[in-house]
């Protein structure tokens, strides 16, 4: 992120008034202009659990998100805070601050579960801030997450039972990564007397519990949704308090050396952790989102739920391609225009020039267009694209054309000014007139053919050129006393031959101009169907990817399940390994079997060139 787009304090994204979620222009506007990938990390919590510190401190300040030092929930709506990325360059830390979850003022737990809802769909991290200990009260809290597949759909379509549960398994393909903050802990990290790490002890704390019955299916539904919604590993840490209850309320205005050692030592491995492990944010399909894309996003799902309607990933995907890709057909047509500016003011240019240049240009064109666009899996946009391109470039043949034709004609005229001076004082009205008129005829076409850079009309004008003056050739002809009827007859021929000739010339340089204009567009096509297939490779890299991160994070889940000898647990999550195997490996197949093809198709279609350049 450039200086001049740097945000000095956090804003508001989505705004909460009585219960009704808005999206916040000022902020849509500000991520329009962050064209690089974003890095997104909510956090979420109770109200009054010290959320909005950790947030300042990993924007790299001391304040910013609003603190409060009362029981008053400060943070409302969603806030946020875009920061250059402190280890990756080229990249924009996104920050969002959440409305404090449970405020007794709100008395509307719906709202607080959309507010839950939008940070798990736009964040690639999600904070979860509680403070103690992670009991079973704590796990109760976060009641949320079970309600995630009520408000969130992976597909579009409407499913069966099966499929629903079907897809239950794999949120977690696309959710957010999970790391679990406890403030104010105060316990030792001992299990059975032995010492844990933080992350082990959240693993404990989200064990499932063998059984069948009411009592053991309550205890385990939070945990089992947080272990099917959120990848392995999970991450956990446990702060001590900051300070002494006096300072408390003053957190913001308290220096480095009025904290506890050991929170700053904490605060400051939290914060490392999410500079170097938190990923760019994707969506469904694992393509990265910029900042702009972000933006788009927002408006999405917060026009979603105000409808009253679900937000659905399938359904986000899609409309952000749509989006993304009409920009991106836009973005990459103003570059191909560009470029041919600069043939443009050359012209006339022969069509070897202006072919080349279309070629190459049209190649930067498709190149831009890919870097922005996805999942344009039917090659609906990549062919807008062709057809603004061929659009755009039948104008400038045109226009060359007309340019060469001005310049022929300029040329044959000023060529031809003395011979029409010769004609006005009658040299070649007398005897042995016309073969003096043939010789400085021949000697002008001579000349003019000698002259560079005419263009593409070159022959064409000077056929139009000699036919018109034909009937002028035949009148000095008859004129002619030298010449016998004969004579004339034999002349007249010569110039019917002449013109056959010259016509001749014509249809040939218009048949080399397209060959050389076919086989450069037969280039063209060659060179987008492989950029094509280079970004076909990639999305499909990238599905593969997002699949390997749920297969893998499965596994972890399946192995701990056999350590605690949970054998149905086991074989369940045995079960969803290999459908989401099959899955992948189906996938591929049908991007391999049917999408390529249909795009080669498309893009393979008997096109030819403009018609101008052909006629």
């Amino acid at each position: 992120m450039s200086k001049a787009g740097l945000m000095s304090s956090p804003i508001c994204l989505v705004e909460n008034v009585n219960g009704s979620l808005s999206v916040c222009k000022q902020a849509i506007e500000f991520l329009s202009r962050i064209n690089e990938p974003v890095v997104v990390v909510s956090v979420v919590g109770l109200y009054r659990t010290g959320k909005s510190y950790l947030m300042n401190r990993l924007a790299g300040q001391q304040s910013g998100f609003a603190l409060g030092n009362t029981i008053e929930s400060k943070t409302k709506g969603i806030w946020m805070w875009c920061v250059p990325h402190p280890k990756i360059e080229g990249h924009t830390l996104v920050l969002l601050d959440t409305e404090g979850l449970g405020d007794v003022a709100k008395g509307d737990s719906k709202n607080d579960s959309w507010i839950f809802c939008l940070a798990v769909l736009l964040s690639s991290t999600l904070v979860y801030n509680s403070r103690g200990t992670i009991d079973n009260t704590a796990v109760e809290k976060l009641h949320y997450v079970v309600e995630l597949t009520e408000q969130i759909k992976i597909r579009s379509t409407e499913a069966a039972v099966d499929e629903e549960e079907e897809e239950d398994c794999k949120f977690v393909q696309f959710f957010p990564s999970f790391t679990w903050v406890v403030r104010d802990f105060t316990l030792e990290l001992e299990i059975d007397g032995k010492s844990v790490t933080e992350d082990e002890y959240l693993e404990f704390a989200l064990q499932l519990k063998k059984g069948v019955g009411k009592k053991a299916s309550d205890y385990n539904l939070p945990r089992q949704c947080i272990r099917n919604y959120f990848p392995s590993p999970r991450k956990c840490f446990v702060f001590p308090s900051p300070a002494s209850p006096q300072n408390m309320t003053r957190l913001e205005s308290l220096h480095e050396r009025d904290l506890v050692p050991d929170f700053l030592q904490v605060t400051g491995h939290f914060c490392d952790h999410i500079f170097h492990n938190s990923v760019v944010k994707t969506v469904k399909g694992g393509h990265r989102v910029t900042g702009k894309l972000l933006g788009h996003l927002v408006e999405i799902y917060v026009n979603t739920i105000k409808s009253g309607k679900v937000p659905c990933l399938e359904n986000a995907v899609v409309a952000l391609a749509n989006l993304e890709n009409q920009t991106a057909v836009q973005e990459a047509l103003k570059a191909y225009q560009i470029g041919m500016e600069k043939v443009k003011n050359k012209f006339p240019v022969g069509v070897d020039d202006i072919s080349l240049e279309h070629q190459k240009f049209s190649s930067l064109a498709t190149a831009e267009f890919m870097k922005r666009s996805f999942k344009d899996e039917k090659g609906k946009y990549v062919n807008k694209l062709r057809e603004d391109i061929d659009m755009y470039y039948i104008g400038l043949l045109q226009e060359n054309e007309m340019a060469s034709e001005r310049k022929c004609r300029d040329l044959l005229k000023n060529l031809f000014s003395d011979m029409n001076k010769r004609l006005q004082d009658g040299e070649y009205s007398k005897s042995g007139g016309y073969e003096l008129y043939c010789r400085d005829r021949d000697a002008v076409v001579e000349q003019y053919r000698r002259e560079p850079k005419k263009g593409v009309s070159s022959e064409a004008v000077l056929n139009e050129f000699l036919n018109e003056r034909g009937p002028e050739a035949n009148s000095i002809l008859y004129m002619d006393t030298k010449l016998t009827e004969n004579d004339r007859k034999i002349e007249e021929q010569k110039e019917k031959n002449a013109l056959l000739e010259q016509k001749f010339k014509e249809e040939e340089e218009k048949r080399i101009e397209s060959e050389r204009m076919m086989q450069a567009e037969k280039e063209r096509q060659q060179d987008q169907m492989r950029q094509m297939q280079e970004k076909f490779n990639k999305e499909l890299e990238q599905q593969q990817q997002e699949m390997d991160r749920a297969i893998e994070s499965k596994l972890m889940e399946r192995e701990e399940m056999i350590k605690k000898n949970m054998k149905e647990k086991a074989d369940l999550l045995n079960e969803e390994i290999t459908n989401l195997k099959k899955e992948k490996e189906n996938s591929g197949g049908f991007m391999k079997e049917y999408v390529m093809p249909f795009i080669g198709a498309a893009l393979a279609c008997p096109r030819g060139v403009p018609k101008m350049a052909a006629e």
